[in-house]
């Protein structure tokens, strides 16, 4: 990535301040035009503009003022930045290569089914898809609804797993807590499924105990009845 000047007509105002570059030397370094740099040096232009000082900024040297003073035809070149400032990531649609297009259908299907919490904006930016193309898998009136298949978007590459999880996340911040009403219902609600759930096992208990008791009188029943028969056997031999 080629270096950028900063500041260039603050720099160019400090260079005819406080140098003996020429009007092209400096117009080539700060991409001015040569009679701009002269009616700055005539102040017919850049009036009010502090001069910025390339030396103390790290983007020139002295060395190099020098050198380009001494040859006219030198071209000044901006010395090598001591940090490194990464590049911002261009916003828009994700970019998916061509070969993996045809998994979005089935991506968009498994983050609407897993993460229905997801926005439209979100499953765009994580699968690089447009908003009607998610409603109508939504909707089912996609073309190819019926032999879609719900595939995770990591497994097939079009989405990292930090990406998934910091829109699910941010999903979760922005759903909005709920009511103290709501709570309350839900409380209450918990409260009579608990006491529905306690008749119920009252009554398996009741019903135990009342078929144990029949088992037990029937079981009197025939002892009683085997006492009977053993009798009139014994009148019978006699």
């Amino acid at each position: 990535m080629a270096q950028k000047l900063l500041m260039p007509k603050a720099t160019a105002v400090w260079l005819v301040d406080n140098t003996a570059l020429s009007f092209d030397q400096i117009a080539d370094l700060c991409k001015l035009h040569p009679l701009e740099v002269k009616a700055i040096a005539d102040g017919e232009s850049a009036q009010g503009i502090k001069g910025l000082d390339p030396i103390s900024t790290g983007q020139l040297s002295r060395e190099e003022i020098a050198r380009a003073e001494g040859n006219p035809n030198h071209k000044l070149k901006l010395s090598e930045p001591k940090v490194r400032v990464p590049e911002s990531k261009r916003k828009g649609p994700r970019y998916t290569p061509v070969s993996k297009r045809q998994d979005r259908p089935n991506a968009i299907l498994w983050l609407v089914r897993n993460h229905p919490e997801l926005k439209d904006a979100q499953v765009s930016r994580l699968v690089g898809t447009t908003k009607s193309t998610i409603e109508q898998i939504r909707d089912r009136t996609h073309w190819n609804s019926a032999n879609l298949t719900p595939m995770d978007p990591v497994t097939l590459g079009l989405c990292s797993q930090i990406d998934l999880d910091l829109e699910v996340e941010k999903s979760a911040k922005d759903r909005p807590l709920p009511s103290a009403e709501e709570l309350d219902n839900a409380r209450l609600a918990s409260a009579s499924e608990m006491e529905s759930l306690g008749d119920s096992v009252s009554s398996s208990s009741q019903e135990d105990k009342e078929m144990s008791a029949d088992e037990v009188f029937s079981r009197f029943a025939s002892l009683n009845n085997n006492d009977d028969e053993d009798k009139d056997e014994d009148d019978d031999n006699r």
